[in-house]
């Protein structure tokens, strides 16, 4: 995978085997930023990545200006992926291991962007719009195939690539 923008563009990055993650596309990525650009001020914000997987959107965060980068991952083979892939830049993202969904409301941070994009399919959507839902934060941006309950937050946007969504929400 390479890193699509900013002061790391095409720099290589290494993704774990697709059985563990499921590394979200470079057009996806782009699009993403693109949109949270007309959003928010990258400059002094922060950024969380509930499942980081092999840490691309962190490090995609930390290429375009974001100055605090947190990254959580509950996969031991993933997360050593990830410390590697972050060694290579500094400065370099946070990264937390363990079950994002009981670390995420224990965070006493302010995070601008929280990106969540766990496992399809994997029944947690709602717990992790829970987790976050009492943490400081901006903008909520979740990448989903089955609809959702966005209980407690505003839909901003929502586009679909594919099967996918990336819905954009706000508290």
């Amino acid at each position: 995978m390479i890193i699509t923008a900013g002061k790391f563009k095409g720099q290589k990055i290494t993704s774990p085997d697709e059985g563990i993650t499921r590394p979200t596309l470079s057009k996806i990525r782009m699009s993403i930023f693109n949109t949270l650009q007309s959003l928010t001020d990258f400059e002094e914000s922060s950024f969380l990545d509930m499942f980081a997987g092999s840490g691309i959107m962190g490090l995609e965060a930390l290429s375009r200006g974001f100055a605090n980068v947190t990254a959580i991952e509950k996969n031991p083979k993933a997360a050593q992926i990830i410390k590697l892939n972050f060694k290579k830049f500094e400065p370099y993202p946070n990264l937390i291991i363990g079950d994002s969904i009981k670390i995420a409301p224990k965070l006493n941070m302010k995070f601008d962007v929280i990106y969540i994009d766990p496992p399809y399919f994997s029944g947690v959507y709602e717990q992790s719009l829970a987790a976050v839902l009492n943490i400081t934060g901006n903008i909520i941006i979740l990448e989903h195939v089955t609809d959702i309950e966005f209980s407690g937050y505003t839909v901003i946007k929502q586009k679909k690539y594919g099967d996918k969504f990336i819905t954009y929400l706000h508290k």
